[in-house]
């Protein structure tokens, strides 16, 4: 998560205006207020910039950063396709 958070953190301040101090680990799209139109440009934006091709709405409904994080990471790390995206009981 330390390579990719940041990464994360620079998309959603930048191209969705997310003040910084609201992107937390535990942080869920919802939270940020990230409506679906939102989360389907944000999956675009991160497979622009890190290459991953990820289904939005499987990918982020639900999903904390520090999910979406590790599961960049397994992809970005050579897991593939077989990576999957935890969901967090912790909402």
């Amino acid at each position: 998560m330390q390579t990719i958070h940041p990464k994360i953190t620079e998309v959603l301040t930048a191209t969705f205006k997310v003040p910084a101090a609201e992107i937390l680990p535990e942080s869920t799209m919802d939270s940020l207020e990230m409506d679906s139109l939102a989360v389907a440009e944000f999956a675009v934006v991160i497979k622009e910039t890190l290459g991953v091709d990820a289904d939005s709405e499987k990918l982020y409904k639900g999903s904390t950063l520090a999910d979406i994080s590790a599961y960049i990471d397994a992809v970005v790390g050579g897991a593939g396709a077989e990576a999957t995206v935890p969901v967090s009981n912790t909402r």
